[in-house]
């Protein structure tokens, strides 16, 4: 444990966020598996998938979880498998 304030803040801090982009990516690979799932399946609901995977994608963008490029990568990935 640090003796300084400063640097036990931002252990705090970091635990804290490091949480929130876990939580962010743990979500992001569970709604990509479904929507690569109901492609694969070709099911009703595949292209509601989809869309909820490229939302959820760029909501990480945003947020700084993922990389402008990588987040590009995904979508493409995904839009390809669908059409």
């Amino acid at each position: 444990m640090p003796n300084i304030k400063s640097a036990a803040k931002r252990m705090r801090v970091t635990a804290k966020k490091t949480a929130q982009n876990k939580a962010i990516k743990s979500n992001l690979k569970t709604v990509t598996k479904k929507a690569e799932a109901a492609l694969a399946n070709s099911a009703d609901n595949s292209v509601d998938a989809v869309r909820l995977a490229i939302k959820r994608i760029d909501q990480a963008t945003a947020k700084g979880v993922l990389h402008k490029n990588t987040a590009a990568r995904k979508k493409s990935a995904l839009a390809k498998k669908l059409g």
